[in-house]
């Protein structure tokens, strides 16, 4: 994990070509309250209507929001609602100079009727496509691949985003995969549902659902996510459309990975409210591809994947979600992982990651040797400054050179586990200097917190703070409450 949060600490910008079935997704949004006097349906009253991308447009607008700059290829109609959707994508700072206007077929459209009946959470009742099928002529498929020969050289990787709406015939796929591996750029695929995936073959990895994969190779997955079970299944679509990795994804069972060299890896995922599955496979799939072009391991990499489509399955409709909020979902899963003792460059990823989505980082410090009320009060209080608390904890050597050689009295391990049980405290950093003074520079953080027996001016660290515009503040101590009040009355 720590690795991973390295990889996301340095995330750089990349360029990601898309192919595959671009589509426009309508929503139509209203009231459901009654049902229609001449059958037995409801009526919905519409209030509003929304036009977004879909399909591989989704794709890009995921990509875009994991910091990549994206072209789009593919194919809509030559139409209005084409126009829309290329519209949309421009505005989106997606370049749709690769989609082709083919007047032999409409631009699919996903139309979705939402009905709100008596205050209730959105619920779709119904979809209407518009979309035709049909393979993509021979001409409409070579002007394709032109415009994805022309993108190669810029791009840094390529997905192909398949939903079997004809786009993607075994021409155009085995022509992409065929030019973008003699260029040397991975090539990702979420396969559509199919019984064969030989169109993919010699991509770099596909990760089908486990009904998709169920399809393609006849066998039924585990349905408790059995990794030798699995594995099988995984190694049938690895040899058969020559891969070099399978990521099976499996619901609430997270994910599967088998490299074509490696042992299989089950790859849990954070349990979350399932509130709308739609653009989960979509987020998945942008997860996978930009943690690879940040140098992420594909264990990692799926990590990453999964956090994504995580977060997006929360949501109500399609919202690509961005970097900074995957990056604080897995400093979350890590937190839960190790507790709150961090290193210190675990805790400047860390703060790094806050900070990106707005989040205000307060800073105290001391040797909480007896925890005692004022401590807590302290504690309390300080976090109520801002966002997240870290707390600097001095180590057994830096608290005897304090204190005396009969302190501390618990040792720093046990310390800092007190000081993680507290709601308030988001981190704890064992410092072995007798001042925090280095870690504060490190962490740069907004807000400093000290006791009032202190005075502004003699709290280590800061004027550090106000230079970068953070403040200090002191806090009134509760009376009588002090650790070595506490070892006196104990007679030690």
């Amino acid at each position: 994990m720590d690795l991973l949060l390295g990889h996301l600490d340095r995330w750089k910008p990349f360029n990601a070509l898309v192919v595959g079935d671009f589509m426009l997704d309508q929503h139509l949004y209203g009231d459901a309250e009654r049902l229609s006097a001449d059958a037995p349906v409801p009526i919905l009253h519409v209030r509003r209507q929304t036009s977004n991308p879909g399909g591989a447009a989704n794709v890009c607008l995921d990509l875009a929001a994991l910091r990549g700059t994206v072209r789009a290829c593919g194919v809509v109609g030559a139409d209005q609602h084409g126009d829309i959707l290329r519209h949309a994508l421009v505005e989106r700072g997606i370049d749709a100079s690769g989609l082709v206007a083919d007047a032999h077929r409409p631009t699919t459209v996903k139309q979705n009727l939402i009905g709100l009946a008596q205050a209730r959470h959105p619920q779709k009742m119904f979809r209407v496509d518009f979309e035709s099928r049909d393979p993509l002529s021979v001409a409409a498929a070579e002007s394709l691949l032109a415009r994805v020969r022309d993108s190669l050289d810029w791009a840094d990787l390529v997905c192909i985003e398949d939903y079997a709406k004809g786009v993607c015939t075994e021409q155009v796929c085995q022509g992409v995969i065929e030019m973008a591996r003699r260029v040397g750029k991975p090539i990702f695929v979420d396969p559509a549902r199919l019984d064969s995936y030989t169109r993919y073959r010699g991509a770099t990895v596909i990760t089908p659902n486990r009904t998709e994969a169920e399809v393609a190779t006849g066998q039924r997955t585990h349905g408790e996510a059995d990794v030798a079970h699995n594995a099988s299944l995984a190694r049938t679509l690895l040899s058969a459309a020559e891969l070099d990795a399978v990521v099976l994804t499996l619901d609430s069972h997270g994910a599967l990975l088998l490299e074509r060299h490696g042992d299989p890896v089950s790859i849990p995922t954070v349990a979350r409210k399932v509130y709308d599955v739609t653009g989960a496979g979509d987020m998945f799939l942008a997860g996978l591809a930009a943690a690879h072009a940040n140098g992420c391991s594909w264990s990692d990499a799926v990590r990453f994947a999964n956090a994504a489509a995580g977060l997006e399955v929360e949501i109500f409709g399609v919202e690509p979600i961005p970097i900074e909020r995957v990056h604080h979902a897995i400093l979350e899963q890590a937190a839960r992982t190790r507790g709150k003792l961090r290193t210190i460059e675990q805790a400047d990823i860390e703060v790094r990651a806050r900070r990106a989505s707005g989040q205000r980082i307060v800073f105290t410090n001391g040797c909480f040797d007896l925890l005692h009320a004022g401590h807590v009060d302290l504690l309390d209080k300080a976090a109520t400054n801002g966002d997240f608390l870290i707390v600097g904890l001095n180590s057994d050597a830096s608290v005897k050179r304090l204190k005396g050689a009969a302190r501390p009295v618990n040792s720093e391990e046990d310390r800092a586990r007190v000081l993680g049980g507290l709601g308030c405290v988001g981190a704890v950093v064992v410092f072995d200097d007798d001042t925090p003074i280095d870690l504060i520079r490190r962490l740069k953080p907004d807000i400093l917190v000290k006791g009032a027996d202190y005075t502004k001016d003699k709290v280590v660290g800061g004027s550090d703070v106000e230079s970068w515009g953070g403040r200090v503040v002191l806090i009134d101590l509760v009376e009588g409450k002090s650790t070595t009040g506490m070892i006196k009355r104990m007679g030690g």
